[in-house]
């Protein structure tokens, strides 16, 4: 398959395709979980109690919703990336453990536990060269 090897020359543009996706659909996700307030913090928060964290479920629930709109954001545009896909990750493996503890099964937890390791790989690899903290 020699006639793909000329597709290394574009690992940056592929870095931004994934920038661009991933930061938008964290940003689709979260964003209306960051306005649902209060009562929507609480049940998000709760789960915590899946890798057990049973204090505080509205401050946890916020700073998820935020973590998903702020860090998508944060990885959409190329600032403070490795951060931001770390606690990324953090959320997805809080969320793959929510599925499993609810009894969904590898099935409901695979997207979850897919995207930790995207956001994990992208921690190591980190944003490419188009990206705000590009030095």
């Amino acid at each position: 398959m020699t006639y793909l090897s000329s597709l290394n020359n574009y690992r940056n543009t592929g870095l931004l395709i994934m920038q661009l996706g991933l930061g938008a659909m964290m940003i689709y996700h979260g964003y209306p979980k960051l306005l649902g307030g209060t009562e929507m913090w609480a049940g998000l928060g709760s789960s915590t109690k899946y890798v057990g964290v049973t204090f505080l479920p509205v401050m946890w629930g916020f700073l998820a919703a935020l973590t998903e709109t702020l860090g998508g954001f944060l990885i959409l545009i190329g600032l403070a990336f490795r951060p931001a896909a770390f606690f990324l990750m953090i959320n997805l493996i809080v969320a793959a453990a929510t599925h499993l503890g609810k009894g969904d099964g590898l099935n409901g937890a695979a997207h979850a536990v897919e995207l930790a390791f995207v956001f994990a790989g992208l921690i190591f690899v980190g944003p490419g060269k188009y990206s705000v903290d590009k030095k």
